[in-house]
């Protein structure tokens, strides 16, 4: 008897678990149904959106063209103003793929070369930047020039003074110790 007990307590505990397996199969497949439905949904609102947005863009167009009458007042508010630019894009597609393009190239660069593309941009995009640049790269020249002249000249200098000091040398030499005497060299 006791033996039997066991064996009832599985299979109620069976019943119990295939029954909770069966529940939660039924919920899952519910939850999935309406997974799909609102997959859907969204699907269909996506749709919808990408509708009107074209749709906004032609009646932007053709609020652009009543106002290119002459006479037409040009009054913006906020939603011509939001569709300007999907409708300039439209227009020309060579601006988005420039874009893109450009992005992808400024990605790959090196973390210098972005520095220096930086600055570079810096100094081109501001009048006194430029300016100052300019004024710092003629001294920057100037500095060197003059260092150079410098250093050319006092090598000149020298290497005219060793000559000169040479040549009296040696006219000196010939001239008063023509003969050969060493001994009286010191006199």
């Amino acid at each position: 008897v006791s033996e039997g007990e066991p064996r009832g307590q599985v299979d109620s505990l069976l019943s119990i678990i295939s029954s909770q397996r069966e529940r939660f199969r039924a919920r899952n497949q519910e939850l999935e149904g309406e997974n799909r439905m609102m997959q859907h949904t969204v699907h269909a609102l996506q749709s919808e959106l990408d509708n009107l947005r074209a749709d906004n863009i032609k009646l932007y167009e053709k609020i652009k063209f009543l106002q290119s009458y002459p006479g037409r007042g040009g009054s913006r508010d906020d939603t011509e103003q939001r569709y300007s630019s999907q409708y300039e894009e439209r227009l020309d597609p060579f601006s988005s793929f420039s874009r893109k393009e450009r992005q992808r190239k400024y990605l790959s660069l090196s973390p210098w070369d972005k520095a220096t593309l930086s600055m570079g941009r810096l100094i081109l995009s501001n009048k006194t930047a430029r300016t100052v640049a300019f004024f710092y790269t003629l001294f920057l020249h100037c500095l060197v020039f003059l260092v150079l002249y410098k250093t050319a000249w006092s090598e000149s200098v020298g290497r005219d003074c060793a000559a000169y000091c040479a040549k009296k040398y040696a006219d000196h030499v010939h001239k008063f110790h023509e003969n050969g005497d060493a001994g009286d060299m010191w006199q």
